[in-house]
């Protein structure tokens, strides 16, 4: 017999107010934000008002792969986002930009990366 097992885990989203969606956004947070190089990401970080929720903003270019590629890279940093957010982040906006090496990284790998850009910014 076999164990009933739990429910399946609801997708990782992110709330309208913690997406970045405009395109003036991305370019703020990008030219003013802190940037930070590694292997699989690019991040830019600008700080905001303390009190303001933390943003996520995600470009993920054809470099990376086909769109089922880019799709699964996209759900992994949203999963990434959503971990730092649910951790109680505010008052920084961040745009992650995925480089193709991102593309067959495993999810720790992604999450360390991650996790050493942005330090204790978002």
């Amino acid at each position: 017999r076999v164990a009933p097992s739990s429910p399946p885990e609801p997708p990782v989203l992110l709330s309208k107010p913690h997406r970045i969606t405009r395109a003036g956004e991305f370019r703020a947070t990008m030219k003013a934000g802190r940037r930070r190089v590694g292997e699989l990401l690019i991040t830019h970080a600008f700080s905001t008002e303390p009190a303001a929720p933390a943003r996520f903003g995600f470009v993920v270019s054809k470099a990376v792969g086909g769109a089922v590629r880019r799709n699964s890279v996209k759900r992994r940093l949203r999963a990434l986002s959503a971990e730092r957010i649910a951790a109680g982040s505010s008052g920084v906006d961040v745009v992650v930009r995925a480089l193709p090496a991102a593309a067959t990284a495993s999810f720790d790998a992604l999450r360390a990366e991650m996790t050493g850009q942005l330090g204790s910014a978002a």
